[in-house]
């Protein structure tokens, strides 16, 4: 019976990177069709999107599954429990990269030196996804945490291109319409980097029992 159990729970990790993986390439294909003028990526995008959400269900049904027929110990109950509060976070991420791409259909001809930081922004949460979920299967303690540490760093980076595209409007006023559809964009990105934060965090409930906001 553990055998089996084992054998589902390996499957679960795998279920795991698999939509971090589509996560990091919704998120990538919609930073480069930003940053690259690219809007051939778009639609990469959206399909990326429509297999998390697929994802999201595949890996509910599993831990379901683990949940009635396995009856895990405790810190097997903390992991399948985890694993069910981080896809959501996931979920929300695809959904939130196909936004962008929404948005990118509308947006054409800005020239980004100006907002510079919405690339590194960009940069910034795809590496918090790809940390958050690799320290949830690799149980890594300290890169579950450097991730939450992280998300200062976005924060800073979304207040930075804040002032930027005031900059732009105040020199501009007829790129108005542009700059608040950037500034939409920013702020999605930094949902996701918060969306990556409550990954982590459940990586480290899943290890030591404790949630951060029970503080």
């Amino acid at each position: 019976m553990r055998i089996n159990f084992e054998k589902q729970l390996s499957q679960l990790n795998v279920e795991l990177i698999t939509m971090g993986a589509l996560c990091e390439e919704a998120i990538g294909c919609a930073a480069k069709a930003l940053l690259d003028s690219n809007t051939d990526l778009l639609n990469r995008v959206l399909e990326a999107d429509a297999r998390i959400d697929q994802k999201e269900r595949d890996i509910e049904s599993l831990c379901m599954k683990l949940l009635l027929q396995q009856q895990p110990v405790a810190r097997d109950l903390r992991t399948i429990s985890s694993a069910l509060k981080m896809i959501s976070d996931m979920e929300r991420i695809g959904d939130q990269a196909a936004d962008i791409a929404e948005i990118l259909h509308f947006v054409e001809n800005f020239d980004l030196e100006s907002v510079a930081h919405i690339g590194d922004m960009a940069r910034a949460t795809i590496k918090m996804v790809t940390d958050s979920v690799d320290s949830f299967v690799q149980r890594d303690l300290d890169m579950a945490r450097a991730v939450i540490t992280y998300d200062d760093v976005v924060d800073d980076l979304f207040v930075a291109v804040k002032q930027e595209l005031t900059d732009v409007i105040c020199h501009e006023p007829l790129r108005g319409g542009v700059c608040l559809d950037l500034l939409m964009i920013a702020k999605y990105f930094e949902r996701i980097g918060d969306h990556a934060t409550n990954i982590a965090e459940w990586v480290e409930y899943s290890i030591t029992g404790h949630h951060i906001k029970e503080n």
